[in-house]
């Protein structure tokens, strides 16, 4: 079968690859995380000013209109060249579910602020006592006047740090089953009784953080969907959040990296490239590249015809995160010893970009989801097999 993008989604790519080529050449260098903020957020103004952050939104919400194909063009070519700016928790992942369970009057307040690259959202799921088991939740919500009052400690809260709202699920019904006594909340970060403490990863990274909630106070109106229905709520936007072009995009980016590193250095004496298992292995790579690509693709046109990708986000998610392990596992094998030189060192090859890679990979296959959830959810969802 040919795939081939139309004249408008190629045009549009050409014009974002020259844009992004301009703007990225004046990118700080050797800058702390408070810095790569500060221009990701310039980045972000600028983004939202063209119109490109939420193109594919309707227009009455602040986006273009357009095919979710020139939204995934825009994604593919923002990872692969590794350019920040997009904020995924609200462009990705709310604003897509708000737009399925939200009011009007949600829809109004919430989205223009995600269209104007105003604000930065996170995701308030995962608990020190419920990853994978979600549904087993125990941070509480009870309600107060107008209000509901959350207690509990969300982990693992990517960018929390620097959000200004969070997603929340909460149980509203603690004699409920679980999955049906849990609410969907919107939370503004700044509200008092919520501290966010900093998780620290192995690769000397500040994106997780621990959030805490002691007595703090939501409106009402901040309920998305029904009341004690919230995970069909958080479920949608997991399908959201599992269903993006970045790990090919990205892992295409590394992949040529990768083989051109092979065409001009030696090992043993050789050329890596003339290396008959590291051929093999980079041309496996090329070729989960590919999957993990068209997989996005169809994602991508399931969500243009108003579909909600639910096993096909699974094997995206399980394709794309055990690709990005696959790459920097053949990476380090092929860098030897300096491959361990963290970024910074002058004789670290790829500028230490694999040796960081390795260690946040760690993470890929749990975050999200673990590929075990995913592959649980192809089988029972996808292929009708019965609940063991």
């Amino acid at each position: 079968m040919n795939f081939e993008f139309s004249d408008e989604e190629v045009s549009f790519r050409k014009e974002l690859q020259s844009w992004l080529k301009d703007e990225l050449k004046d990118r700080p260098q050797d800058t702390d995380s408070d810095g790569e903020w500060a221009f990701g957020l310039e980045m972000r103004k600028k983004l939202a000013d063209k119109g490109w952050l939420t193109m594919a939104w309707p227009e009455e919400y602040g986006g273009q209109g357009v095919s979710h194909m020139m939204q995934v063009v825009f994604a593919e070519e923002m990872s692969y060249h590794r350019a920040p700016g997009r904020d995924v928790f609200g462009t990705r992942m709310m604003a897509p579910t708000l737009m399925i369970h939200g009011t009007e009057e949600q829809k109004k307040e919430f989205l223009p602020p995600v269209s104007k690259g105003e604000v930065q959202w996170c995701q308030g799921y995962s608990e020190p006592e419920s990853g994978s088991d979600l549904a087993s939740l125990q941070t509480r919500a009870v309600e107060d006047g107008d209000d509901f009052i959350i207690n509990g400690t969300k982990i693992w809260t990517s960018s929390a740090h620097r959000a200004d709202h969070i997603m929340v699920l909460t149980r509203t019904d603690p004699d409920a089953p679980k999955h049906r006594g849990i609410s969907f909340l919107l939370c503004d970060m700044n509200t008092p009784g919520l501290t966010v403490n900093p998780i620290i990863n192995m690769a000397g990274d500040h994106g997780f953080n621990m959030v805490t909630f002691d007595n703090v106070r939501v409106p009402k109106k901040n309920l998305v969907g029904e009341q004690n229905r919230g995970w069909y709520v958080g479920a949608t936007l997991l399908d959201f959040e599992r269903s993006g072009v970045d790990y090919s995009a990205g892992g295409r980016r590394v992949l040529e990296e990768l083989t051109d590193y092979a065409k001009n250095n030696n090992q043993n004496g050789s050329l890596i490239s003339d290396n008959p298992i590291m051929r093999n292995r980079l041309a496996n790579l090329a070729i989960e590249v590919e999957v993990s690509r068209l997989i996005s693709y169809n994602i991508a046109w399931m969500q243009g015809e108003g579909l909600v990708p639910n096993k096909e986000s699974s094997m995206g998610k399980v394709v794309g995160t055990e690709l990005q392990q696959h790459l920097s596992e053949t990476g380090m094998q092929m860098l030897g010893l300096h491959g361990q030189l963290e970024p910074g060192s002058k004789y670290a090859p790829l500028e230490g970009r694999i040796e960081h890679m390795h260690l946040t990979n760690v993470s890929e296959t749990i975050q999200a989801g673990t590929s075990e959830i995913q592959r649980n959810i192809i089988a029972t969802r996808g292929l009708g097999l019965p609940r063991g």
